[in-house]
């Protein structure tokens, strides 16, 4: 043979074979946590929040409808201590509906943005999911089988000189 192997450690391989595996273990878990959050953030946004500022809209410009129906009443009827009451009514109800809109609008865009941000990431820690799953376990079989085959190596014994000779 032209080189001797110099094998000083073959615990060392089981070792890094041993983090190896803790490190899937513990990794795994933690992407499909980061996964499942950015969908149930995304599902939120669109499903929980939209639904609720819709709903906060129609019922603040249902409640603007009906303060400039009393507003225009109380015009007609010219009672004129009523009417100032009622233009601030008008003005709070119309504020409500304008902040109702600008939250419906901003939701729209955190949703945009949250897809455009977080697509790339996800996709990142898709692939690294997919790397756990399937190519670690393939180093730890690889592993598994060095240290078999370093063992069988060191359980075998250098031939005696008088049988090199022979």
């Amino acid at each position: 043979m032209p080189g001797n192997a110099q094998i000083t450690s073959v615990e060392a391989i089981e070792l890094f074979r041993a983090a190896l595996i803790l490190y899937a273990s513990r990794t795994r878990p933690v992407l499909e946590e980061a996964s499942s959050e950015i969908t149930r953030t995304h599902l939120w946004l669109q499903n929980d929040q939209r639904h609720y500022w819709e709903q906060q809209l129609r019922a603040r410009n249902k409640a603007l409808e009906q303060a400039k129906q009393e507003l225009f009443t109380a015009r007609i009827s010219q009672f004129q201590e009523t009417t100032s009451l009622l233009q601030m009514t008008v003005r709070r109800s119309q504020n409500a509906v304008e902040e109702a809109e600008g939250k419906l609008k901003l939701l729209k865009r955190w949703d945009r943005e949250l897809d455009n941000r977080a697509a790339p990431l996800l996709k990142e820690v898709e692939q690294l999911h997919g790397f756990l799953t399937a190519d670690v376990p393939r180093a730890v079989a690889t592993l598994m089988q060095i240290i078999k085959t370093l063992d069988a190596y060191t359980g075998v014994t250098a031939p005696k000189p008088e049988e090199k000779a022979a």
